[in-house]
């Protein structure tokens, strides 16, 4: 059994101060001439140097997260300066001691990815000297308001298959529960002029989520040799890995914050500087809807069918009760239902008509046009219940390990074939994913049981209600 050891600060003295008071009081006045917080973070990225240099922007990427929110872990992703490693080294022995206060270490979570993943171990030497993750600490102890655990991860390989595995071993953990922290500076020894060009458009690759991007804009760098250039980014492996968790899907919106570099500040010289990015990964706000809202959507079903079913007429809707959110191209689907037995069903798929009108087109459709029934008769109407299902917009996925059954639909497209599922189907039948893509593939995109491996994969999520 390993034995309990409390990692001891290495750069408390050099990086920062090793005096707790005075520590205290320099981290909360970096916090406090920071922009405001915004709750939709998931992620930032933030330099690791000494705080003379790099504190005020550290800062700002850190006051990013929401202090007041109790989050399960905090993930900090930090680069391995004087190790190599096959992969990643988590210290998992004990917690993280700073000047003044203790930084407790989700010691069961390290110890069962230590468990299932080669790529992970535990390697002593790695963090014995490591700055890059203990720097972090104090703006996260004195920002959040919660007590928190964090997950220490230094990475220390340029394996960009073995980065991908990571990103993929730490995708279930990548949610709202969770925080990362991306540790890393950027140019290393360039003059400021230079520093400036090469930083922003390093930054650029990181906002576009596109991680080949990113990979080019390192190579294509290191290859105009500008004068001192060591690196772009020093911990460019625990950004691939962000990226990774991130690329191809629209929720997710990069955001600078702030950028610096080693010569702005009155300790270091124009001629060899080292660059800082403040970086937040935003979650876009969800679509939703009110229950105001929910209400008018029924009311407009309930009168088209009654309207249409009675007098074959279509009523005019009182667009004085319709919001913004009603106008908005959304897709949706209306579900009739006799005695808890299905009646009609059919929907719209893709956003290319405001949602209030989709709601009452699908509504009367439901109840007329699904060739499964015959049409809905007046003697009928009051024994007919109304389900909508309001569908977010779609975001792209790269592994069936996003889909989550019971909250996401899903929508393959292969060639000129694509086909559907709502996101309750895959609950009420008790499928696997593999079962659920494998029916969508075969009975909606008529592309054979397998053909959705082949195809692109998209999810969204039905906001489900009813009268």
């Amino acid at each position: 059994m390993t034995k309990f050891i409390n990692r001891k600060p290495a750069v408390a003295g050099s990086f920062y101060t090793n005096n707790p008071n005075e520590l205290e009081k320099e981290i909360k006045t970096y916090l406090k001439q920071t922009k405001a917080t915004k709750s939709d973070t998931v992620a930032v990225i933030s330099p690791h140097a000494g705080y003379v240099f790099s504190g005020q922007t550290a800062a700002q990427a850190i006051k990013q997260i929401d202090a007041k929110k109790q989050y399960e872990n905090i993930f900090i992703l930090a680069v391995s300066h004087h190790v190599h490693l096959d992969g990643a080294s988590i210290y998992g022995v004990g917690n993280y001691e700073m000047p003044g206060f203790t930084v407790e270490v989700n010691i069961e979570l390290v110890q069962k990815l230590i468990d299932e993943y080669s790529f992970f171990d535990y390697n002593e030497a790695a963090h014995y000297q490591e700055h890059s993750l203990e720097v972090q600490l104090p703006f996260l102890h004195f920002h959040l308001k919660n007590k928190f655990k964090i997950v220490p991860i230094l990475l220390g390989t340029n394996n960009k298959l073995v980065i991908k595995q990571i990103a993929d071993a730490l995708r279930p953990f990548f949610n709202e529960n969770n925080i990362f922290v991306i540790s890393t500076d950027f140019s290393h020894f360039p003059n400021y002029d230079d520093a400036l060009k090469i930083d922003l458009q390093t930054a650029n690759s990181i906002i576009s989520n596109n991680p080949e991007k990113f990979i080019d804009v390192l190579v294509e760098n290191s290859s105009k040799n500008i004068k001192n250039l060591d690196t772009s980014a020093c911990g460019w492996a625990n950004v691939l890995t962000l990226m990774y968790l991130t690329q191809n899907n629209k929720a997710f919106k990069y955001e600078i914050i702030d950028y610096k570099n080693s010569g702005d500040s009155m300790f270091g010289e124009k001629d060899r500087v080292v660059g800082y990015y403040a970086i937040a990964v935003r979650k876009k706000q969800m679509f939703k809807l009110s229950e105001k809202e929910k209400s008018v959507l029924l009311d407009i079903a309930r009168k088209a069918i009654n309207s249409y079913v009675m007098s074959s007429k279509i009523p005019e809707i009182d667009k004085t009760k319709l919001t913004p959110t009603l106008n908005l191209n959304v897709g949706a689907f209306v579900t009739l239902h006799n005695n808890g037995k299905l009646r009609g069903c059919i929907g719209q798929f893709m956003p290319t008509r405001p949602l209030f009108k989709v709601v009452q087109e699908m509504a009367i459709a439901a109840a007329t046009q699904d060739n499964r029934f015959l049409p809905v008769d007046v003697d009928e109407i009051g024994d007919v219940d109304i389900e909508i299902s309001v569908l977010t917009p779609l975001q792209k996925i790269s592994s069936i390990d996003e889909i989550e059954i019971g909250r996401d639909g899903i929508y393959m497209k292969k060639g000129y074939n694509s086909g559907t599922l709502l996101p309750q189907v895959a609950a009420e039948n008790d499928w696997t994913k593999e079962q659920f893509l494998e029916y969508c593939s075969k009975y909606k995109a008529n592309i054979g049981a397998d053909g959705w491996k082949e195809a692109d994969l998209f999810i969204y999520q039905a906001i489900l209600f009813e009268e």
